[in-house]
């Protein structure tokens, strides 16, 4: 029963952690994508989303545990592209 619990705390700390982690590299995306960011919270939510999309890739590259600066690097391209992406659909 205690691993249960200690599981639980673990994957809620670590989804907080993504959260954070996201947040902060769509901020910092957003001052690499000069011009088609789309506001604060749209930027944190496009890291947010950077950072899981760069996880899936990892975990189906192989590279699920990675190094901390390896997991930085791919959440940061990964908000990129979304905010990328993002930019590009709301011009099309």
């Amino acid at each position: 029963m205690e691993d249960a619990i200690g599981t639980g705390t673990g994957l809620l700390a670590g989804i907080v952690i993504a959260v954070l982690v996201g947040a902060v590299m769509g901020w910092v995306a957003s001052l690499i994508v000069k011009g088609h960011g789309s506001g604060f919270w749209t930027n944190v939510l496009a890291g947010i989303g950077g950072a899981v999309l760069a996880r899936l890739v990892l975990h189906a590259l192989g590279i699920g545990s990675a190094s901390t600066l390896v997991a930085l690097g791919a959440a940061l391209t990964g908000a990129v592209v979304v905010l990328l992406a993002l930019g590009a659909v709301r011009r099309a």
